[in-house]
C-alpha cells in the first residue's frame, strides 16, 4: 500500500488492472468535487486474500490517518456489504455501478512527467459468463461494452497527453461488442480506433479469453506493429474434465492451437496466463496436464492462482481439494513460471530492443517484460528508447540504455 497524502483524495486500488484504471477516474471525479482528506478503498473479491488485505488496509489506514474519512468501493464492497457495514473505520460504502456515475466520461487530466507512462482505457466491464470459481460477474453485473466513438476519444487524449502506450482493459474484453449494434468485436474496434490515433505507439490487451480470437485480432497480429507481441490469457486448467467443471469455453488442444497459429503470424510473440492450482476434484494426473500445458504451450509469464473457495459459487460446493496440496501444486507451477521467465530472459541477452521508460529506472519490452535500465534518466520517463540487454540480477534483465551513445 502506496504512503497517502494528509490532506487531498487518495485511492487505494486491489486487484485486477480495470480496478486500477478505474481508480485513477475515481481520484480525478474526488478531486473535481471537492473532497479533502478522504481515503477511497477500491476492493477485489477475486480471492479471499484479496479481500483479508483490503480489510487489513482500512484497519491500517484509520491508525494511520485517524481524521480520513474511509470510503470503500468495489467487487467485494458490492458483494458483501454487510462485511464493510460493520467496520467502525468505514464511513460510507458506494456501489460498483456509481462508483463512476460522476462524470464518467471525465476529460483525461494531464499527468506530471513523471506519471507519464502506460494508461489503461476500460472497453467493457461486467460478465455474462458464469465460471464455476468466479464471484467477479456478481459484483460487476451483466456485460457492457464502450461505444467506438468513447474508446477513440479516450485515446486521442492520452496521445495528446504524451502517453506512448495504452492497454485495453475490462472484465471480459472477449465478450467485447456483443451488447452493440451488429455486435462488433474487440479486434474490429480495435483496427478502427488504432487508425483513427496514429499517435498512439504501442497498444495492448489485458487477460484475454481464448474464446476472444476474432479474425480482426488475428489481423492485429500479424499485420499491426503497434499491437505488442504479447497476449495474456486466461487458461485457468490444462486438463479438459476441470475446464468443463469450471465452465470454461476452451479445451487445453484450443490453447496449443492458439499458441501455434498466433507463433506461425508472429514469430517473436510471448504468452501469460491466469492459471489456478488446486481446483475441486483436481487429480494429480489433471494437476500435470496444467503443467504440461504450460511447458508445451510456453507460457513466459505464468499468473498462479491457489484455489479458493467463494462462497456462492458452484465449485464452492464441490468436493475440495486439501489446502496443503493446493500450496504445494502452487509452489510447482510458480516454479515452472520462473523457469520459463529466465530462459526468455537469457534469450535477450546481448540484444537491442525498445523498451517504455517508466520510473525508477524500470523499463517494459514489448513482450511485457520487466527490465532495469542503466543510464535512465527523470527526462526518459514515459518515452520509448533503444536498449541492449547485457546480464540478469536477481531474475530482472538488466539493460544499457543506448538511446544517446
Amino acid at each position: 500500500m502506496k504512503n497517502c497524502s494528509k490532506e487531498g483524495v487518495d485511492v487505494i486500488s486491489f486487484g485486477c488492472r480495470l480496478n486500477a484504471a478505474e481508480s485513477e477516474i475515481i481520484k480525478q471525479n474526488a478531486e473535481k468535487m471537492g473532497l479533502r482528506n478522504v481515503v477511497i478503498v477500491n476492493t477485489c473479491a477475486v480471492t479471499a486474500e484479496a479481500e483479508r488485505q483490503a480489510g487489513q488496509a482500512i484497519r491500517r489506514l484509520k491508525k494511520e490517518r485517524p481524521d480520513a474519512r474511509i470510503i470503500v468501493t468495489g467487487c467485494s464492497s458490492e458483494i458483501n456489504p454487510d462485511k464493510y457495514k460493520a467496520m467502525e473505520e468505514v464511513e460510507e460504502i458506494i456501489g460498483n455501478l456509481d462508483k463512476l456515475k460522476y462524470g464518467s466520461n471525465i476529460s483525461i487530466k494531464r499527468p506530471e512527467q513523471a506519471e507519464m507512462q502506460r494508461a489503461f482505457i476500460e472497453v467493457q466491464n461486467g460478465c455474462d459468463n458464469r465460471c464455476t470459481f468466479c464471484i467477479i460477474p456478481y459484483g460487476r453485473g451483466k456485460s457492457r461494452s464502450v461505444s467506438f466513438e468513447t474508446v477513440s476519444r479516450k485515446m486521442a487524449e492520452l496521445a495528446e497527453h504524451g502517453y506512448k502506450e495504452v492497454v485495453i482493459t475490462g472484465i471480459d474484453i472477449a465478450s467485447y461488442g456483443k451488447d452493440l449494434p451488429g455486435e462488433p468485436a474487440l479486434g474490429y474496434m480495435l483496427k478502427r480506433v488504432l487508425k483513427e490515433n496514429p499517435g498512439i505507439e504501442r497498444v495492448r490487451l489485458s487477460s484475454l479469453d481464448p474464446c476472444g480470437m476474432d479474425e480482426d485480432l488475428w489481423d492485429l497480429i500479424k499485420e499491426e506493429q503497434r499491437f505488442m507481441p504479447h497476449l495474456h490469457l486466461s487458461i485457468q486448467s490444462g486438463d479438459n474434465l476441470i475446464l468443463k467443471r469450471m465452465g470454461r469455453r476452451h479445451t487445453r488442444e484450443d490453447i496449443l492451437r492458439l499458441t501455434k497459429r498466433a507463433r506461425k503470424l508472429r514469430p517473436d510473440i510471448v504468452f501469460g496466463a491466469d492459471i489456478i492450482a488446486g481446483f475441486p476434484t483436481e487429480s494429480e494426473e489433471a494437476f500435470r496436464n496444467s503443467v504440461e500445458l504450460v511447458e508445451s504451450s510456453g507460457i513466459t509469464w505464468l499468473h498462479v492462482f491457489k484455489y479458493s473457495a467463494r462462497k456462492g459459487t458452484p465449485a464452492a460446493k464441490m468436493p475440495q481439494v486439501d489446502i496443503g496440496i493446493r500450496k504445494e501444486r502452487a509452489k510447482i507451477l510458480q516454479d515452472v513460471g520462473k523457469r520459463n521467465t529466465d530462459i526468455y530472459n537469457e534469450s535477450l541477452l546481448g540484444k537491442e530492443f525498445k523498451v517504455l521508460a517508466e520510473k525508477n529506472g524500470i523499463g517494459c519490452t514489448p513482450h511485457f517484460g520487466k527490465v532495469k535500465i542503466e543510464g535512465a534518466t527523470q527526462q526518459n520517463v514515459g518515452k520509448i528508447v533503444k536498449v541492449r540487454a547485457k546480464g540478469i540480477e536477481k531474475g530482472i534483465l538488466i539493460v544499457q540504455n543506448i538511446e544517446n551513445i
